[in-house]
């Protein structure tokens, strides 16, 4: 038992004393704002002479890109924490507008600077990258001259950056604004409360029924009543960005997204058909759940409800102690990263209201540390979200020494070290059940995330393709949205439901952060794949854990095809990988099948 009892509030005074009022904050956005126009400036005075004499100049311009970039990430991962620790913070939300800005005119800059690296001859293009230091930044120097070459004009990319900022960040940030006053109501024991929307999508874990389709109908009349805002918010966040696509002649809606992940469209759906031929089983259990829940069907409330009559709870410092234990018995260097995070106050975990829903962990790249956001409740999901976040932490870690420009690893592969630390403790938490009821309530729990990550995230998928189609011949109205949503869920759980969650467009943050497009198959990439990195490291034992971080360090320094080949010797492009990463998962729903026969 350690001996230190850890704090479920995290720490941000040690980067900036005071929150959205820190003095010290504003001096920071002002150092922040002076190195972006330095950089600007130094950019537009570059006028490449197409020779290796370039290599000086290009070298300092990215030493204070660097520069540049950790202060604005720093900052933007500081107001982001407290936007998430108070939806209150009317300073906050002053203080994100304002990084908004800044980013745009950083933007404009990178995009500036993109385009005169295609000004550069093929061949001396070529000669620059090999030469020292440039050669550590060949690939991620390539992939931003070979997009710019795709876009439109220095002028034109540059307006489209500063329009952005009123004109699409802000659908973004309006989201955020409505969702922060949207309450739900709930009686509780004869009290009539308003619950925040984290705090009521936490009860659709609840073990009571009635719980949690009480809580659903009050959720639907909440959002509901927010259709009209939400629906316009959507339809020119996404007009937007298709009118962005058309003017760069993109005819596909997912040319950004896969661009932005390093992934070829063949992947993409050689693991959506996988997924597809193989989701019988996943019904199966889904039949199965419903049979023991004592239903002839479930619906969307029920698929968080947990196996049996109580409620597996476990305390914040269990959950933690748990964590460390068992990273231990895949790397000493993983279980020390944990222990620290957890000691210096690295985690927002209480539940309180007046808190963002969900969870995330964020980077601070200046102080070389990460904080993570999420409301811990007790229950074996909360266990393992916080692993899955501590996952993308130790990611973060792994990278501490890596040149920042060789940072910027895409959300796929970012999923991949979260799933990889959430199946450790998922597993062992499985192995280490008491008796047979508690190994069937955290394997169903373990499930719980498959049946989300192959069925939910499809349906996310499938509606959101099918959305932008729809939104490029005109506004999509809030009956469309619901019907489009509707035909998604029923398709990707095969029908399996009896009552579907037509508002999920409404009520999915994901549908509406404008920094990445089609924030949803990277989560089912990243689960997957790390199943495969699993069962290597299961195969290889304790001595993968330098394996495992020489992988994570190259994950912004090649495609996913290439790091797939590179560490694990397998073609993404082919049906094997994929179903050997189906039916890892598969192998749970078997063991869920068979301890439950005849119950």
């Amino acid at each position: 038992m350690t001996a230190t009892t850890y704090s479920e509030v995290w720490d941000l005074d040690v980067f900036f004393k005071g929150g959205s009022g820190s003095p010290e904050f504003q001096e920071h956005l002002i150092q922040t704002e002076d190195l972006i126009q330095n950089f600007e400036t130094k950019v537009n005075n570059w006028t490449p002479i197409n020779s290796l004499e370039d290599a000086n100049y290009l070298q300092e311009l990215l030493s204070d890109l660097e520069v540049s970039a950790k202060k604005l990430f720093q900052a933007g991962a500081f107001v982001g924490c407290l936007l998430a620790q108070n939806t209150e913070d009317k300073k906050a939300y002053s203080l994100d507008a304002k990084i908004t800005s800044l980013s745009a005119g950083f933007q404009t800059a990178l995009g500036s600077l993109d385009n005169l690296l295609t000004s550069i001859d093929d061949v001396v293009w070529q000669q620059l990258v090999a030469t020292e230091p440039l050669k550590e930044f060949a690939f991620v120097l390539t992939e931003s001259r070979e997009k710019a070459k795709e876009k439109l004009s220095k002028d034109e990319e540059a307006l489209i950056s500063a329009l952005e900022v009123d004109g699409y960040h802000s659908w973004g940030q309006l989201y955020d604004l409505i969702v922060s006053k949207i309450k739900v109501s709930f009686n509780e024991n004869g009290e009539e409360k308003q619950l925040s929307v984290g705090q009521a999508s936490n009860k659709f874990s609840s073990s009571d029924r009635d719980v949690r389709s009480a809580v659903f109908k009050n959720w639907e009349k909440a959002w509901g009543e927010q259709t009209d805002f939400l629906a316009k918010t959507l339809n020119h966040l996404s007009g937007f960005r298709l009118n962005v696509y058309k003017k760069r002649g993109w005819e596909d809606v997912l040319k950004e997204a896969l661009s932005i992940n390093r992934m070829e469209k063949e992947t993409l759906e050689t693991m959506w058909a996988v997924i597809s031929e193989n989701k019988q089983k996943l019904v199966q259990y889904l039949e199965r759940k419903a049979k023991l829940l004592g239903l002839e069907k479930m619906s969307w409330f029920d698929l968080d409800a947990p196996y049996g009559n109580t409620e597996s709870k476990v305390s914040y410092q269990e959950g933690a102690e748990f964590i460390e234990q068992n990273f231990a018995h895949f790397g000493d260097k993983m279980a020390a990263f944990a222990k620290n995070a957890f000691e210096d106050q690295w985690i927002e975990a209480e539940d309180r209201p007046g808190k963002a829903p969900g969870g995330f962990c964020t980077g601070l790249p200046e102080s070389k540390q990460s904080r993570i956001f999420m409301t811990y409740s007790g229950t074996p999901s909360n266990v393992s979200t916080l692993a899955h976040e501590l996952g993308h932490a130790f990611h973060s870690f792994a990278m501490r020494d890596v040149p920042f420009l060789n940072c910027n690893y895409a959300m796929n592969v970012a999923e991949t070290a979260s799933t990889f630390a959430e199946m450790i403790v998922a597993d062992a938490a499985v192995k280490n059940a008491k008796d047979e009821e508690e190994k069937l309530v955290l394997l169903d729990d373990k499930i719980q995330r498959t049946v989300a990550l192959l069925m939910n995230i499809h349906a996310r998928f499938l509606f959101e393709t099918r959305f932008y189609e729809e939104r490029k011949q005109g506004t999509v109205t809030v009956e469309k949205l619901n019907e489009l949503m509707l035909e998604a869920q029923k398709e990707a759980y095969c029908g399996a439901l009896e009552e579907y969650h037509p508002l999920f467009w409404a009520s999915k943050l994901h549908f509406f952060i404008t920094g990445v497009p089609f924030y949803n198959f990277p989560y089912t990439f990243g689960y997957l794949f790390s199943l495969g990195i699993y069962a290597k490291a299961l195969e290889e034992g304790k001595g993968y854990e330098e394996k495992y971080m020489a992988l994570l360090q190259d994950t912004a320094s090649m495609t996913v095809e290439n790091l797939a080949e590179k560490h694990l010797q397998v073609d993404l492009t082919q049906k094997d990988f994929w179903e050997k990463a189906v039916h890892i998962c598969l192998d749970d729903i078997d063991e869920f099948l068979e301890l439950t026969k005849g119950k």
